[in-house]
C-alpha cells in the first residue's frame, strides 16, 4: 500500500507515503549529471540531469522508490498487485525493466510530454534485477512542474492516464479511481446545507458535517478520496510551512502499526517524502521520527552521494 500526491500552488510539491510490512533500509541517493546507467538489454547512457531520490543501492546500482530530477520531473512507484503485467522481450521496441525505465526517464526527460514520447517507443520487460531482487508489481505516477500522469502496465498494454487529481494509491486500476471520485462530489469543508427538508429550519449540530461520508479506512480507494479531499483543501502560503502541511496531508492517510495486518506482520508508513520541484530538494520523515530531514543536493556539487536516513 502507498499514497502519492502532487500539489501545484505557490510551492510545487510532490511526495508519497511508503507503506510496507518490512524494513526497506532506505537511503537518500543523489546521482550527478553524466552518470553512466547500464541496462540489461539496451545500450548504457549518460544522464543529462541530476537525480535525487529515495531507494536502495544493490551492487552499486540505484533502485529508486521515488525521485525527481533537476528539471522538476519526478516519479513514485506504488504497489499494483494482480493488475500489473510486465511483458516479454520485443525486438521491435526498446526494452527496459521496470527499475530501468524510471531511471531513463529521470535521467533524460524534462517534461511529461517527453515522457509520453519515450513510453510510446519502449517495452517494459519482465527482467528482474537478479535472482534475489525480483520485479515488484507497480504502477507509476510521473509529475513535472505543471501536471501529472499515471502509467500502468496491464494485460491491455501500457496505459497512460492524465491525472487531473494529482493523487495515486493502489488497486484497482486508475480508471476505477476516476469513476469512484464521482461518488464524493458533495464533500466540502464549509457549512452543511439543509437540502432534504427545506421547509424546516434544521441546523447542523457540528462543524465539519459537510464532509460527512469522507472515507477513513485504509483501503486504496478510501485513501485516494481522503488524500484528494485533504490536499485540495490545504491552505498554502508559499513559505516553508507548506512542507509541514504537505506531511500533514500524507499523515491523514498514513498506516499506523497495528491497524493493517498482513501475512508478514503489520503494515506501517515506514517513511514519507516531499520533493520541492522548483528548488530541487528532498524532505523526509520516518515512521519513528518527529523531525523532517532536508536533503539539499547543492552541497554535493557533482558527485554521487548515498546517505543513510
Amino acid at each position: 500500500m502507498c499514497t502519492a500526491i502532487a500539489i501545484y500552488d505557490k510551492n510545487i510539491l510532490f511526495g508519497r507515503n511508503m507503506d510496507l510490512d518490512y524494513d526497506l533500509f532506505e537511503k537518500a541517493i543523489f546521482l550527478p549529471k553524466n552518470y553512466v546507467i547500464d541496462f540489461k538489454k539496451e545500450k548504457s547512457i549518460e544522464t543529462k540531469y541530476k537525480i535525487l531520490g529515495i531507494g536502495v543501492v544493490v551492487d552499486n546500482y540505484p533502485l529508486f522508490a521515488d525521485a525527481i530530477n533537476e528539471c522538476g520531473v519526478g516519479f513514485a512507484g506504488l504497489a499494483f498487485k494482480d493488475n500489473c503485467r510486465y511483458y516479454e522481450y520485443n525486438l521491435s521496441k526498446k526494452n527496459y525493466a521496470p527499475y530501468e525505465f524510471v531511471l531513463y526517464v529521470l535521467g533524460n526527460c524534462k517534461s511529461i510530454e517527453e515522457i509520453r514520447s519515450f513510453l510510446n517507443c519502449i517495452n517494459i520487460v519482465d527482467i528482474s534485477f537478479n535472482e534475489k531482487v525480483l520485479n515488484t508489481p507497480l504502477h507509476f505516477i510521473f509529475v513535472d512542474k505543471r501536471k501529472s500522469i499515471v502509467v500502468e502496465t496491464t494485460k491491455k498494454g501500457i496505459q497512460i492516464y492524465d491525472n487531473y487529481f494529482n493523487v495515486l494509491t493502489n488497486n484497482p486500476e486508475f480508471s476505477y479511481h476516476k469513476e469512484n471520485v464521482k461518488n464524493y462530489l458533495g464533500l466540502n469543508n464549509g457549512e452543511l446545507k439543509n437540502n432534504l427538508l427545506k421547509e424546516l429550519d434544521i441546523k447542523p449540530y457540528s462543524y465539519n458535517q459537510a464532509a460527512f461520508g469522507l472515507p477513513g479506512d485504509y483501503s486504496s480507494s478510501s485513501r485516494f478520496i481522503k488524500s484528494l479531499y485533504v490536499k485540495n483543501n490545504l491552505i498554502l502560503d508559499g513559505s516553508n510551512k507548506d512542507i509541514t502541511d504537505f506531511f500533514k496531508c500524507l499523515g491523514s492517510v498514513s498506516m499506523i502499526k497495528g491497524s493493517v495486518k498482513t501475512e508478514k506482520g503489520f503494515e506501517i508508513t515506514i517513511y514519507s517524502s516531499c520533493y520541492d520541484l522548483k528548488e530541487f530538494k528532498l524532505y523526509y520523515k520516518a515512521y519513528y521520527g518527529e523531525k523532517i530531514i532536508c536533503v539539499d543536493p547543492r552541497i554535493f556539487k557533482n558527485q554521487l552521494k548515498i546517505i543513510d536516513l
